[in-house]
């Protein structure tokens, strides 16, 4: 549009505006547009990439699992070894995920709310066991409560051996699925049912855990899908006696050492679905709960 001096002027809504150069230059939100979507070429380099790490490799280990037929697939799952490897691996990572969900949320909590000598390096150290081989974990333990341990402490062989060993290498989970949702909790909400007669106790269960519940259990189920293929931390301290301390990953390569790879194969794809079935869960409880969300809005 013409202003009174006859100039030109551009509009906000224009596509195209002007450096201090005179170069017309595109609008930040038609780029925002542009380069908002990846195109055909994108979304094929995508699933080839993951069809070639993820998708084939199971495709393979499902195939291998089944060489024996459907009867040969049951027999190696259903085995006394193996059932009682996997039920050890799941009560262990139940017993895991349980203690990660409290722990995990409590130690959230004092990173978010409180100020302390030394707090950053707390913070950097709850990331640790990404990035600490798992085996160093092991070694640690078994340093501390194995046989020569100077706490006087004897956990070498037993289960909770195995609950320590999973809990080092899963509380991550739950700390970083927690810590920014309590981060965006608005506080003048806490502070206005104190001020109406409500104790910490209330407050934080009819306020502040509906909120958190959500990341609480995506923590939660992280740190159970994550334990329940463990090997690293757990080799050692573990002492992988079939029947008590022999988890499934363990169980995996015994069978691979004596030569049965099919039976391998097969405990592996019933850890695999187990996996994805807490995976979906967990998926389909986030959309839920971002759908109660957009209607409450």
């Amino acid at each position: 549009m013409k202003d009174s001096s006859g100039s030109v002027e551009l509009g906000r809504d224009s596509r195209a505006s002007t450096d201090t150069t005179g170069v017309p230059r595109p609008d930040r939100r038609s780029w925002l547009r542009v380069t908002g979507s990846v195109g055909p070429l994108g979304i094929a380099i995508a699933v080839l990439w993951l069809s070639i790490i993820v998708l084939l490799p199971l495709a393979a280990l499902t195939v291998n699992s089944f060489s024996d037929g459907w009867s040969g697939f049951w027999d190696a799952v259903t085995a006394p070894a193996a059932l009682g490897a996997l039920r050890v691996t799941v009560v262990v990572s139940v017993i895991v995920a349980v203690l990660n969900v409290v722990m995990g949320t409590l130690i959230a909590w004092v990173l978010v709310r409180d100020d302390f000598p030394g707090k950053s390096i707390v913070n950097a150290l709850i990331d640790l066991p990404f990035a600490l081989p798992t085996i160093v974990a092991s070694i640690v333990l078994l340093s501390l409560y194995g046989p020569q341990s100077p706490l006087d402490i004897q956990l070498n062989a037993t289960q909770p051996g195995l609950v320590v060993a999973l809990a080092f290498v899963t509380l991550p989970f739950v700390v970083r699925s927690v810590q920014p949702v309590l981060i965006e909790v608005d506080i003048e909400v806490e502070q206005a049912a104190a001020s109406l007669g409500a104790d910490n106790w209330t407050t934080f269960r009819r306020i502040v855990l509906p909120t958190l519940t959500p990341a609480i259990i995506s923590g939660g189920g992280l740190a159970f899908a994550r334990a329940i293929g463990e090997f690293g931390s757990v080799v050692l301290i573990g002492g992988n006696i079939p029947g008590e301390t022999q988890v499934a990953s363990q169980y995996i390569q015994q069978q691979i050492e004596v030569d049965r790879p099919v039976s391998a194969a097969a405990v592996s794809v019933a850890l695999l679905v187990i996996a994805f079935l807490t995976l979906l869960v967990l998926r389909l409880f986030a959309e839920r709960a971002a759908r109660k969300e957009q209607d409450a809005q």
